[in-house]
């Protein structure tokens, strides 16, 4: 797979990031539109709502697989065949659930919808790869990033209001007519990013020694680890949210919904502060610093609600807090573990992707496993992802090999 080097205008690039950013908000919506609906769909679906939470984990857990598919076909067929495909995936199975019975055929249509909509998120990343110069990968992401991070202003906010005045099925309705709108989009404006490389066999064990090859790159190790680890807490803090704030401190949909808008403005201010950071410092510099006072953030959440000293408005300014490290961590591993792939970058971006999701499945089906009355399993969750990602990263500084900051700062400050 090689680039193909074209000069495009700002406005040209500024329709490039919208597609692009659109394409990787369908996972965002498709995990936050329809959480404001999980009380009524316990009660439609005759089940626990800690089923309910294993629909998202069956979404994450199918995230995971299907972008290990993806990388391989983008590499070998280009970025929008295999891209085509898994939106129409994605469609049909969001009308599958829709049509869902019981929640059993909710977590099947649920892992399908995943599998499909992934493809829009590898194919993101890697068409980031193909046409921006490396030192603006990071910006470029960022800009991504902050296009993610306004869904979940509107996601919860626009379900909320659809369950509320219609049902928990139309929200997958809306979900579809929404991924086919952004299909064409991006027929419309995406460019073809690198040309397709025939040479990438799509036997399974070719496609294994491929990904081993990426995970024998360190600087990709340790950046997808960082940033799947410490990326997890999100996932901690979504799906235990519903339950959390509108069962146990009374919250209605259009509140859960506001809640979700001024948290995620939290990610969206932190990451256009990136864009200032990046001018000074290094992407290993502010992932760095912003793992300490995530790490802290996470502590002192454990401690009050353990202690029973934070109520509601205290425990929301401190995830707030905690959030807006995720608008600086995400953007600056992903450009750091992407870096180093001029080539390959299709399985790169589909095995980062991969593991993030992996990480944040096993962390919710935790979560769902631990269900209480009480917020005490969220933000310990959370808590440990962060300091999970904070370790790695402080360990990675005393193994012989090691990307130390200062060669970091030399190669991929902006």
């Amino acid at each position: 797979m090689f680039r193909v080097e074209k000069k495009y205008s700002k406005k040209e690039y500024f329709k490039i990031i919208l597609v692009l950013g659109a394409l990787c908000t369908i996972s965002p919506f498709s995990i936050d539109m329809y959480l404001p609906g999980f009380p009524e769909m316990a009660v439609a679906l005759n089940t626990p709502i800690s089923n309910i939470q294993l629909s998202l984990t069956a979404y994450l857990v199918g995230i995971a697989i299907g972008q290990l598919f993806y990388g391989p076909l983008l590499d070998k067929y280009g970025r929008k065949k295999p891209l085509y495909v898994g939106l129409a995936i994605y469609i049909l199975a969001s009308i599958g659930c829709a049509m869902s019975q019981s929640v059993e055929n909710l977590i099947f249509m649920r892992f399908l919808q995943a599998v499909g909509g992934c493809a829009g998120m590898v194919s993101a990343q890697a068409i980031v790869r193909d046409i921006f110069p490396v030192k603006k990968i990071a910006q470029a992401m960022s800009l991504l990033v902050l296009v993610i991070a306004v869904s979940p202003m509107i996601a919860p906010t626009l379900g909320g209001f659809v369950t509320s005045a219609y049902d928990w099925h139309w929200v997958f309705i809306i979900l579809a007519a929404l991924t086919a709108l952004i299909w064409i989009a991006a027929v419309v404006v995406l460019p073809s990013g690198a040309v397709p490389d025939g040479e990438v066999s799509l036997k399974p064990k070719q496609v294994w020694k491929g990904y081993l090859k990426v995970l024998e790159n360190r600087q990709f190790l340790v950046y997808m680890l960082v940033g799947g680890i410490a990326g997890s807490a999100p996932f901690v803090y979504i799906a235990s949210s519903a339950d959390v704030f509108m069962n146990l401190y009374g919250f209605t949909e259009h509140q859960f919904g506001w809640l979700f808008a001024i948290l995620a403005f939290a990610m969206i201010g932190s990451t256009q502060l990136n864009h200032i950071l990046l001018k000074k410092y290094s992407s290993h510099q502010i992932i760095y610093f912003s793992l300490h006072y995530q790490s802290f953030t996470g502590l002192l959440l454990v401690i009050g609600i353990f202690f029973n000293l934070l109520n509601v408005t205290g425990l929301i300014g401190l995830m707030f807090v905690f959030l807006t490290a995720h608008g600086l961590n995400s953007p600056n591993t992903t450009a750091l573990a992407m870096t180093p792939f001029s080539k390959n970058a299709g399985s790169a971006s589909a095995m980062l992707g991969s593991m993030r999701m992996a990480f944040g499945g096993i962390v919710t089906a935790i979560v769902s496993l631990l269900h209480a009355s009480s917020a005490f399993p969220m933000v310990m969750g959370m808590a440990i992802c962060a300091l999970g990602g904070f370790v790695v990263l402080k360990m990675d500084q005393y193994i012989p090999g090691t990307i130390s900051r200062k060669q970091n700062s030399k190669s991929f400050a902006s």
